[in-house]
């Protein structure tokens, strides 16, 4: 199976992402095109790094993965093609495919100069037509990857921002606020299990936000909670409502963990999750 996925910046009102499936549609009728997403904010390269890094593995080996939001294009910034040991990767290099690189081992990274694979002319403003759906398209029917131009070794890496540990609070921040308002933080459940074992709230800070609940509706409608989201971070929420709106958070907002007293949390936090 040939699957290519997209996730852009380019929303659904103009042609964009219909025109990058002719391109692909052309070149390998026979692959399979899935959207991620189309929605992230325009320019939004951290959002579009999170969206990608938190989709991409679960599909089957050997995916391409194309993920486009490209404020620099037709710059001098360089458009590469990542193969790691399960997938192949396609972007800009402007740290969009970083996120989703951490945990993954590259086999080679190519710079896109061959033009043999690219449509002509070259648009200077939507090389995702031009450049990245047609590399795509050949990627998934057998081109290698070393054909597509010269080797490079390095590229461009967002720094993720880590959560910090202080015995028994870890700080965090806000990373993504996606389309419920659900903002998403840095804090991995994994890192907070020990909290889990008491009972845990979430500050911003002086101010405390919520405390942590098996799923969205654990607490009364209109009411904050933070779960265990389907990415594997802890997020914050509101019961029915917008939590970014109600509660101010932005990307970038720092948040705390504490604990607070001494009660098991940890059904409450496994307990069940809503579904996407």
């Amino acid at each position: 199976m040939q699957i290519i996925t997209l996730t852009t910046d380019f929303g659904m009102d103009d042609w964009f992402v219909g025109t990058m499936k002719g391109v692909i549609a052309t070149i390998n009728p026979t692959a399979t095109v899935v959207d991620i997403t189309h929605v992230i904010p325009s320019g939004d390269v951290r959002a579009g790094a999170f969206a990608l890094a938190a989709s991409y593995k679960y599909f089957p080996k050997g995916t391409v993965h194309v993920a486009i939001v490209d404020p620099g294009v037709g710059s001098k910034r360089r458009a590469i093609a990542i193969q790691t040991e399960r997938y192949f990767f396609v972007g800009p290099d402007n740290g969009v495919l970083s996120y989703a690189l951490r945990g993954e081992k590259i086999k080679a990274v190519r710079a896109l100069e061959n033009e043999t694979y690219f449509l002509k002319p070259v648009s200077q403003t939507f090389h995702g037509r031009d450049v990245f759906a047609p590399v795509a398209a050949h990627l998934a029917r057998g081109v290698s990857i070393a054909k597509l131009g010269p080797a490079v070794t390095n590229f461009v890496r967002l720094e993720w921002p880590e959560a910090k540990v202080h015995g028994k609070s870890v700080e965090g921040e806000v990373i993504y606020i996606d389309k419920f308002g659900n903002a998403i933080t840095n804090i991995h459940v994994a890192t907070v299990t020990s909290l889990l074992r008491v009972h845990s709230e979430l500050f911003k800070g002086r101010k405390r936000i919520c405390a942590i609940g098996a799923h969205y509706q654990s607490v009364p409608a209109r009411r904050a909670v933070a779960v265990a989201g389907s990415s594997g971070y802890l997020e914050i929420a509101v019961n029915g409502g917008n939590a970014s709106a109600s509660l101010g958070l932005r990307v970038g907002n720092l948040i705390e963990v504490r604990a607070i007293r001494s009660r098991s949390a940890v059904e409450r936090v496994r307990g069940g999750q809503k579904g996407r």
